[in-house]
């Protein structure tokens, strides 16, 4: 049996019925690395393929920025204001609020992480969303729904008939960075593809595009250290 392992302990294995290829694609929340293999391909193909591509794979994981736990003490960024997470281990039910300066989570639980990680995601949900249809509404058009994932390979996403998804993650963010993704996402509202008249329209709705736009470039993948130590 094919030890992949060997390679690298990165490694995941994922055969998709969709790929016409063999690919290696970073998931840099989960800090490893998918081979993903079409249904037909040979394993041992797929096998040499990594090994072929040991040194790409290393750099990809040694390039990702460290994690960045929820333990008791940390700095989170949070809709582009540092707050400090404070965990206070009493009570009975976990309660968790969060304050101009701080992220107070008061729980019985021995790693509350999870619950912290859940109250992030329905933050995003909110405020994101909130501005998602303020911005929509500058250009006269309404969202019909709108959704947060943890995307791997795109920030967000949004159909011309107003459904939009954008990563949960990107409450990490500057402010800057956050309103050029959704100016980004909105501009799809009209414009469907990536066009020069895409790019205008996604520049007029930014509040600052070239410090928005070249934040996410450089730094987008550090979105993804925050929250538990993958295994």
């Amino acid at each position: 049996m094919l030890d992949f392992t060997a390679i690298s302990p990165h490694i995941r294995i994922k055969i998709s019925p969709k790929a016409k290829r063999l690919a290696l694609r970073l998931d840099g929340s989960k800090r490893h690395i998918n081979l993903v293999i079409p249904p037909k391909a040979s394993l041992q193909k797929a096998y040499e393929f990594a090994q072929i591509n040991h040194l790409w794979i290393k750099n990809k994981i040694d390039e990702l920025p460290p994690a960045i736990p929820y333990i008791n003490g940390i700095t989170i960024p949070i809709m582009g204001i540092n707050r400090t997470l404070r965990i206070i281990r009493e009570g009975k039910i976990t309660q968790i609020e969060l304050t101009d300066t701080e992220l107070v989570v008061i729980s019985p639980i021995e790693d509350p992480s999870p619950r912290i990680g859940r109250y992030l995601r329905n933050l995003a949900l909110q405020k994101l969303g909130e501005l998602a249809r303020i911005k929509a509404s500058q250009i006269n058009r309404k969202l019909s729904k709108f959704s947060v994932r943890d995307t791997k390979s795109r920030w967000g996403s949004c159909s011309i008939d107003g459904r939009m998804t954008l990563s949960w993650r990107l409450i990490f963010a500057p402010i800057s960075s956050i309103d050029y993704v959704i100016s980004h996402e909105v501009a799809h509202l009209i414009h469907p593809n990536h066009g020069e008249d895409f790019w205008i329209l996604c520049q007029n709705l930014s509040i600052d595009f070239p410090t928005g736009y070249n934040w996410m470039k450089k730094n987008g993948a550090s979105l993804a250290r925050y929250g538990e130590i993958p295994l």
